[in-house]
């Protein structure tokens, strides 16, 4: 599957939006956004003027694709399936990619940062309701326990996000037992539950074109 390799910080000065990217240093005075908060390139101190009805759209659309950490055709499948369900589009989308496991165990505080949940999930260091789950795009339920594997606990990177949790917090739609090493999905998330300012109304314009 293609992945972005390029410089994470590079996608927030985009977007405009700090999108916590790397973890622990979004948060410091390392942050590439907080530092140099305009465009990317050559001429990004210098761009300006009126945006199309339809590159607000896309920007929109592009800030959560980034944010989740997916790829063009990923994200347009999760578009498919929250348009085929009922309700309103916009919130189901927002609600699917939040139960996303790699999402799910950066909520919880397991991980800095979605890309090292990605990472951590594929190599098996996380079990739901007692079995390995190695596919970040796994959708949790109500009800679902997600721990960390008892041989990873040492791990380092896992250790540091964990002690660094109550900085960030944890979402009320999901329980933590930080001794433990696990977490409860309490219910599912609600559109209220996710506080990134994101207009996914735009992002359902853009794909109903």
């Amino acid at each position: 599957m293609a992945r972005y390799r390029g410089s994470v910080c590079r996608l927030c000065r985009r977007e405009n939006l700090k999108l916590f990217l790397k973890g622990d240093r979004c948060y410091s005075d390392k942050c590439a956004f907080d530092r140099r908060g305009y465009p990317p390139g050559q001429h990004g101190q210098r761009r300006h003027g009126k945006i199309s009805d339809y590159g607000v759209q896309l920007r929109e659309k592009q800030k959560v694709k980034r944010m989740y950490g997916l790829v063009e055709k990923q994200f347009h499948l999760f578009f498919e399936r929250a348009d085929r369900k009922k309700g309103i589009t916009g919130t189901n989308l927002l609600v699917m990619l939040e139960r996303r496991m790699d999402n799910v165990v950066y909520r919880m505080g397991f991980v800095n940062s979605r890309t090292q949940g990605r990472h951590f999930v594929r190599h098996n260091h996380f079990l739901v309701n007692g079995k390995k789950i190695n596919l970040p795009s796994y959708l949790i339920n109500t009800g679902d326990v997600i721990e960390v594997r008892e041989k990873s606990r040492t791990i380092q990177a896992i250790s540091d996000a964990m002690a660094a949790v109550v900085r960030r917090g944890v979402p009320q739609w999901l329980d933590l037992e930080k001794d433990k090493f696990k977490g409860t999905v309490k219910t599912l998330p609600v559109r209220e539950d996710l506080t990134m300012p994101i207009q996914e109304q735009l992002v359902v314009e853009l794909y109903s074109k």
